[in-house]
Order: structure tokens, then C-alpha cells, then sequence
């Protein structure tokens, strides 16, 4: 008898209706706290893609803005224009970055503070950063 496991049929299982509620009600706050971050986070995305976007097309800066410009108004992209971004020559070669905020109101009077920044630049550098904190 040893080794064998006893079954009982009449043994309650399962959620109770206020483990489900609690369980319901995280995951709730959850997805509202998700739909509330992922658009920003798109953004974003089009964001490093606009700017990559305006490295390829090269020429001037101000050819470069405009690149970016038109890039964001067909993703939509509210927070950053082309006159933001921090255009510098490395080796050689035109690089672009960006930082920027973006605040999003979760409830009430609390509110979540993402930063943003990207750059082309391989080695990661953000130059718009680099600014910030030599101004400081």
C-alpha cells in the first residue's frame, strides 16, 4: 500500500467568489495600467524609427527635421518635432538623438513620469542627455 494515493471525490476544489473578485480586480488595474502605458510606448517605437528615418535620407539638419517631421505626423507622434532633436557629427558622420517625458495620468492626482531618449549613434550614446546633465 505503500507508494499508492488516496483520492478523496468529496474534497472541495476551486476558486472562492472573493479569491475570484481579488483576483478579477488586479488583474483589471493590471490591463487599465497597461493600455494606459503601451500607446507611449508606440510612440516611442515610432519615434526611433523616425529618427533612423531622417539619418537615411541625410543632407542638412534642417532636412533632417523636416525628414522627421513628416515621419511624425504620419505615425502621430505628439510629444518630440524635428526641431527637438539633437543632431551632432560624429567621425563623420550625422548622428540624432532625442529625450524627452512623457507623463501619464493613472488616477486621481497620481501619475506615472516615463523618460524617453534614443539616438543612432552605435555606441548608445544620447547626446540630447549628454546636454541635459553638462547644463547642470
Amino acid at each position: 500500500m505503500q507508494g499508492r494515493k488516496q483520492y478523496f471525490f468529496n474534497a472541495e476544489r476551486g476558486f472562492s467568489l472573493s479569491g475570484l473578485i481579488f483576483v478579477l480586480a488586479i488583474l483589471g488595474v493590471l490591463l487599465i495600467f497597461a493600455a494606459k502605458v503601451f500607446p507611449t510606448y508606440m510612440e516611442y517605437r515610432a519615434v526611433q524609427d523616425g529618427i533612423a528615418r531622417a539619418k537615411a535620407t541625410g543632407g542638412s539638419v534642417a532636412e533632417m527635421q523636416r525628414s522627421f517631421d513628416k515621419a511624425a505626423e504620419i505615425n502621430s507622434i505628439n510629444s518630440i518635432n524635428g526641431h527637438d532633436l539633437v543632431i551632432t557629427k560624429e567621425n563623420g558622420e550625422q548622428e540624432i538623438s532625442f529625450a524627452y517625458e512623457k507623463r501619464i495620468p493613472l488616477a486621481g492626482n497620481v501619475s506615472l513620469l516615463i523618460n524617453y531618449a534614443g539616438t543612432t549613434d552605435k555606441t548608445g550614446a544620447v547626446a540630447a542627455q549628454t546636454a541635459a546633465s553638462a547644463g547642470q
